[in-house]
C-alpha cells in the first residue's frame, strides 16, 4: 500500500493543472482508506509500535494536498517571476469568462436557453483554457517543482508546530467500513474507532436540515404551515444534535476539558458547525438542558492540520497592515431602490437615465433567475448590514477604518489595492455558490450605477486569487459563503481558498443563508470582543458572541448564530 500510494503522489506531482491534481486525488482515495484501515487494525493489534501516529500521517497526506501547494505558490509569488506575456493572456481569458458569464444571466432571465447553453459551453472551454495558461506559468518556472510535493505533518511536528496545552486537534476520517477519530494534544495521541461512513453521513445532513429548516420553502406552503415546520424542526434538533455529537465527540468526551478545538473534518461533517453540537458533559442534551460546545470551547476549522503549519510559516514574518478594518456593505443591486433615484436627481440626469432604464431593467432580471446558479430568487436589500457596518467601523480608532456603503460597495472597490492597508476586510452581502463551476463563485457587490445602468458588480473566485490581500481576518458575512464544490480528498472548493491564497490569516464565513438582523447581530458582538476593550483573539470573540447569542431567548435557536466559522489561524 506504501509503494502504491508513492507511485499515486508521483504521478500526481508530474502535472501543473491544479483541476486535474485534484480530480487524481479525489479518484485514489480509496488506496488512503485502505492503508488507514491496515494502520489502526495494526493499532489494535500492537498499540505500542506507532501505528496510528502513521495513520493520522496518512489522512493528512490524503487531504487538501492542492490548497497546500497553493499556499507555498502565493508565498513564491510565482507571477512575479514569468512571463508578462503570459500573465497577459490569463488576464484576457479571465475577462472573457466575466463577460461570457454575465451574458449568460441576461440570457437566461430573458428564457433565451439555447443560447444561454451555447454560453455555458463556451465558459468551459475558456476555463479550461485558463487552467491550461495557469498550468504553463507553473510548469515554465524553473522553481516550481520545488512547491509541488509539500510534505504533510507527522504527529511530532503537529505537536510541535500548530498545537499548545490548551488546544486540542480531532481530525475525522470517514470510511466506508468503519470511521476514525485521531485526538492530538501537545503530548499525547488518542485514536477512536468511530461508525461507517454511511451512518455518520445521515446523522449530519438530518442535523443540517433541521439547522436550516428556516430556510427551506417548499411550494404551496401556508404562513401557518411553515411556523408549524420551524417550530418542529426546532423540538427535534436536540436529540438529532445528541445522536451526532455522541457519533463524533462521544469517545473522546473525557479529554475534551475547555480547551481549544481544531475541527479537522471529512464529507458531509464540513458542513456542520461543531460549535452547535451539544456539550455531552453538561445535564441531558435531549432535552431543555441544551448547551453547545461554543461555551466551553473555542472551535476553529482547518482543511488540514498541514495547511495551518504553512500559513504560519509563511506569513510568520509578516508585518501587519497599518490600518485596522474595511467594511463593504449594503450595495445596491436593483435599479429600482430609492438610492438610485436619489441619486438620479442628485446628478440631474433624470432624461438620460430613463433612456437606459429599459435596458437595465432587462439586464437585471438576471440577478433574479438563473437558480442553478444563485439557489435564491432575487438578490434583497440586507437592510441592517448598513447598520452592521456604522458600527464595526465605530470600534476602529480614529482614522483607522474605512466604509464602502451603496454604491461605493462596488467590484472596483473590492479589487482596489488600497484594501491590502487594513488587517480586517468585512464584506456584508450576498453570494453565488456556483457548484458546476466553482471560478464563478463569489460575492455580490453593486449591480447598478448612479444612473441606474447596469454593471458587473460580482467579485468572482477567479479574481479573489489574484487579490493581494496581506489581512490577519477576511470575514465574508455574506450568505453561503461556507459552502462550496465538495471534492474527496481536497475537501470544499469554496471562496475561503481564494482569500488565503490572496494573503489572509484567517477566514469566518457563513455554512447557511440567515436572517439579515441575526447575521448583524452576531458580527457585531463578535467585533465588540475583537475590537472593544478587551481585544479578544478572532476565535476567542467569535466564542463569547455565539454564546451571548444562544443565552438571548430571541435568538437562542442556533440557526441564528452557529452558521458563522472561522477557518485558519487561531492565535
Amino acid at each position: 500500500m506504501e509503494a502504491a500510494l508513492e507511485i499515486i503522489e508521483s504521478l500526481r506531482s508530474k502535472g501543473a493543472n491544479q483541476q486535474l491534481r485534484a480530480s487524481y486525488l479525489s479518484a485514489t482515495q480509496e488506496y488512503y482508506d485502505l492503508y488507514i484501515q491496515a494502520l489502526m487494525k495494526l493499532d489494535q493489534l500492537h498499540p505500542a509500535e506507532g501505528h496510528a501516529a502513521t495513520a493520522l500521517q496518512a489522512s493528512e497526506r490524503a487531504r487538501a494536498r492542492g490548497l497546500l501547494e497553493m499556499l507555498l505558490e502565493a508565498s513564491f509569488d510565482l507571477r512575479r517571476r514569468v512571463d508578462p506575456a503570459m500573465l497577459e493572456r490569463e488576464r484576457q481569458v479571465r475577462q472573457r469568462i466575466n463577460d461570457k458569464a454575465f451574458r449568460r444571466r441576461q440570457l437566461l432571465t430573458a428564457k433565451r436557453n439555447e443560447q444561454a447553453a451555447s454560453l455555458t459551453s463556451e465558459i468551459e472551454v475558456l476555463t479550461a483554457e485558463l487552467q491550461g495558461v495557469q498550468a504553463q506559468i507553473r510548469e515554465r518556472h524553473p522553481q516550481y517543482a520545488a512547491l509541488t510535493q509539500p510534505a504533510p505533518l507527522s504527529l511530532t511536528e503537529i505537536q510541535q508546530q500548530v498545537l499548545d496545552p490548551d488546544t486540542l486537534l480531532l481530525e475525522y476520517s470517514l470510511i466506508d467500513t468503519q470511521s476514525y477519530l485521531w485526538v492530538v494534544s501537545s503530548n499525547a495521541l488518542t485514536s477512536f474507532v468511530l461508525p461507517k461512513r454511511a451512518e455518520i453521513e445521515a446523522a449530519a445532513r438530518r442535523v443540517y436540515e433541521l439547522l436550516t429548516a428556516r430556510n427551506q420553502t417548499p411550494e404551496g406552503e401556508t404562513n401557518a404551515e411553515r411556523r408549524k415546520r420551524i417550530a418542529q424542526a426546532d423540538a427535534q434538533f436536540p436529540e438529532a444534535a445528541a445522536q451526532l455529537s455522541q457519533m463524533l465527540l462521544g469517545p473522546a468526551a473525557s479529554l475534551l476539558g475547555r480547551k481549544r478545538l481544531l475541527i479537522v473534518a471529512d464529507g458531509p461533517l464540513q458542513f456542520i458547525p461543531f460549535g452547535a453540537l451539544p456539550d455531552l458533559t453538561v445535564g441531558n442534551q435531549t432535552t431543555s438542558s441544551y448547551q453547545p460546545l461554543i461555551v466551553a470551547h473555542e472551535i476553529v476549522s482547518l482543511p488540514s492540520a498541514s495547511t495551518l503549519a504553512v500559513l504560519r510559516r509563511e506569513l510568520g514574518n509578516r508585518q501587519p497592515a497599518p490600518r485596522t478594518v474595511a467594511v463593504l456593505a449594503d450595495p445596491i443591486f436593483k435599479e429600482t431602490d430609492e438610492r438610485v433615484m436619489m441619486a438620479r436627481n442628485a446628478l440631474g440626469s433624470k432624461k438620460a437615465a430613463t433612456s437606459a432604464d429599459s435596458a437595465a431593467r432587462q439586464a437585471l432580471r438576471d440577478v433574479r433567475r438563473a437558480a442553478e446558479d444563485l439557489g435564491e430568487d432575487e438578490f434583497q436589500r440586507l437592510i441592517y448590514t448598513r447598520w452592521e457596518a456604522d458600527t464595526i467601523s465605530s470600534l476602529a480608532p480614529s482614522g483607522q477604518a474605512f466604509k464602502a456603503l451603496d454604491f461605493k460597495a462596488s467590484r472596483a472597490t473590492a479589487l482596489s489595492p488600497d484594501l491590502g492597508q487594513y488587517r480586517i476586510v468585512h464584506f456584508a452581502s450576498h453570494s453565488i455558490v456556483n457548484n458546476t463551476h466553482p471560478e464563478l463563485s463569489g460575492i455580490v457587490l453593486s449591480l447598478v450605477d448612479k444612473r441606474g445602468r447596469l454593471q458587473d458588480g460580482f467579485l468572482r473566485a477567479h479574481e479573489i486569487y489574484n487579490l493581494k490581500l496581506p489581512a490577519e481576518l477576511i470575514v465574508l458575512s455574506a450568505c453561503r459563503t461556507g459552502i462550496g464544490k465538495q471534492i474527496r480528498g481536497e475537501g470544499l472548493i469554496r471562496l475561503t481558498r481564494g482569500f488565503m491564497y490572496a494573503g489572509a490569516r484567517r477566514v469566518g464565513v457563513n455554512l447557511w443563508s440567515v436572517e439579515d438582523r441575526a447575521s448583524a447581530e452576531l458580527m457585531v458582538k463578535f467585533y465588540r470582543q475583537m475590537l472593544g476593550p478587551r481585544q479578544m483573539s478572532a476565535a476567542a470573540a467569535l466564542r463569547a458572541a455565539q454564546a451571548e447569542m444562544w443565552r438571548n431567548k430571541r435568538w437562542s435557536q442556533p440557526y441564528y448564530w452557529a452558521a458563522f466559522v472561522l477557518l485558519g489561524e487561531w492565535k
